[in-house]
């Protein structure tokens, strides 16, 4: 069935009538669908259980794209927007330096406050230096990157912490751990929680970033975990854009298995030999096993506080992390091993359980899912969509929606009104860094259109229902693919009018089509 206009407005009207919930979004780092057990293509031996109990008791979104890394992502959750309509927004000084003016790029959560909310962030921050502690947040205790840049590669231990606008301290111990523990200390009110409002917590934890390392407890975890080599792991891989055909990260090893190509030299060692693909692998879902542990207690929490019938919680991550797909060890390409993130809603108490979603969602659809959420009018025109129709209904017959997502390197707002070229990059740019061209993508949850913003370069299209590893490129095919393939290019394009994209009349041309 399809939601019609009247039957939206009663979920308003009651959404607007019960107690407004509080909202926990749970936000892990490089965490990659595949690393979640509740998801098909997850590996079979890794265990997840909090995670998986969390979709069991809501609805998982089966294709989620949050970002494309770690800055434009949490701008975009943070705003509404994409990249490219975030204003001021800027890369400065040493990496990961950031700055941006608070009057020009707003931030969501000060709405919040204003309407009730008490707002509260704990863990990783990497949007400008300024943290908008007494703007955004009621409460903070934050890993600020950007101010510390020589402090910055400390995901796990011994980072400089900032509480509520104060200087920056060194903290030790194991930052997920840290970071459960404070945000334990906020549920129980025994740290910031002022107990007569609703309230809005971001916990962004920074596991499991590289450099991907386990708590000291986990270290022996899944001794027996084997990891199929991606069927491209290697090039060449036809049909794709130059730079990913060619893409190269992994090379065999002595034993034959798939190693990082720079392993001998930076730190592919491991305990004397050659460090696989299994080995990385089982690393990371390791360290996974501490942020699952941490969503367990978290949610024992809500329970003993009472506060758990009314706390919509969302789990998912800034994006995904690809470990031999298509040849990467990184994010930032577009495709589903590199960004897809976990997407868990759960609110056992008003909305469905167990129950998948198909409709692919976008990091820009979460805030004004939260203002339908909480009963506040959006501040601002944003580029996402409220989330609540498929929250109630998830595997209704809901009409198609075409997700955008973007990357345009470390460029935001007016400044991604040129693409770089082959001949001309310039500035700090992802491009530049990583070879990685400016791209835009666009899904309905079965097809899937990639052009890369590089002039006369390949599009691709790709039947994610028959593809899912997105191999076989059918805009290189044949003709009987071209009828598709520039509707979904129309559809991107008009995607980008809507969202204003400063790039959009600045669009390369591509390749002729078979």
């Amino acid at each position: 069935m399809r939601f019609s206009v009247l039957s939206l407005l009663l979920l308003s009207l009651v959404a607007h009538a019960a107690k407004r919930p509080n909202i926990l979004l749970i936000y892990t780092d490089d965490h990659s669908y595949r690393a979640v057990g509740s998801y098909p293509g997850s590996y079979d031996w890794i265990r997840t259980p909090n995670m998986d109990a969390l979709a069991a008791n809501g609805v998982r979104f089966a294709h989620a794209t949050i970002g494309t890394w770690c800055m434009p992502s949490r701008a975009s959750v943070l705003t509404g927007l994409h990249q490219t309509g975030v204003k001021t927004m800027r890369m400065e000084g040493t990496y990961p330096g950031s700055e941006y003016d608070p009057e020009q790029c707003r931030f969501w959560p000060s709405v919040f406050r204003k309407n009730g909310y008490q707002t509260a962030h704990i863990g990783k921050w990497h949007t400008g230096t300024d943290t908008g502690f007494g703007r955004d947040w009621d409460h903070q205790i934050v890993w600020n990157r950007p101010r510390y840049p020589e402090n910055s590669g400390k995901y796990y231990y011994d980072q400089i912490i900032e509480k509520n606008g104060g200087s920056g301290k060194l903290v030790t111990g194991y930052s997920t751990d840290n970071y459960t523990d404070w945000a334990l200390d906020y549920i129980h009110a025994r740290d910031g929680r002022a107990e007569d409002k609703p309230w809005f917590l971001w916990l962004c934890y920074g596991g499991v970033h590289g450099p991907f390392t386990p708590a000291e407890r986990h270290l022996t975890a899944y001794p027996n975990a084997t990891v199929k080599d991606p069927a491209d792991i290697y090039p060449p891989r036809p049909g794709k854009p130059e730079y990913s055909r060619n893409w190269e990260q992994w090379v065999r090893g002595d034993s034959g298995a798939p190693v990082v190509k720079r392993g001998k030299g930076k730190g592919g060692i491991k305990n004397g030999s050659e460090k696989t693909l299994t080995d990385w692998v089982r690393q990371v879902n390791q360290a996974v096993i501490s942020l699952d542990e941490g969503i367990g207690r978290i949610v024992e929490a809500l329970k003993k506080t009472a506060q758990y019938e009314n706390t919509l919680i969302v789990f998912t991550s800034d994006q995904g992390f690809a470990w031999g797909q298509h040849g990467f060890q990184v994010k930032l390409a577009p495709y589903d091993a590199n960004i897809r993130s976990p997407f868990v809603v759960s609110m056992p108490s008003r909305l469905p359980s167990g129950k998948v979603c198909q409709m692919p969602v976008s990091g820009t659809d979460l805030a004004p899912t939260f203002f339908s959420q909480a009963g506040i009018e959006l501040p601002w025109k944003m580029h996402g969509k409220d989330l609540s129709p498929y929250l109630v209904a998830p595997d209704a017959a809901h009409e198609r929606r075409p997700v955008l997502t973007l990357y345009t390197g470390s460029k935001y707002g007016a400044d991604t009104e040129l693409p770089p070229s082959r001949e001309n990059s310039t500035g700090y740019t992802q491009f530049e860094r990583h070879g990685i061209p400016w791209w835009v993508s666009l899904t309905d949850g079965r097809h899937k259109y990639i052009r890369n913003l590089l002039a006369g370069e390949v599009e691709e299209l790709y039947d994610l229902r028959a593809d899912s590893d997105e191999l076989v490129n059918l805009a290189t095919r044949d003709s009987e693919n071209n009828r598709l393939l520039e509707k979904m290019r129309k559809e991107t394009v008009a995607e980008l009018r809507r969202v204003e994209a400063p790039f959009v009349k600045n669009l390369p041309p591509v390749a002729k089509l078979p």
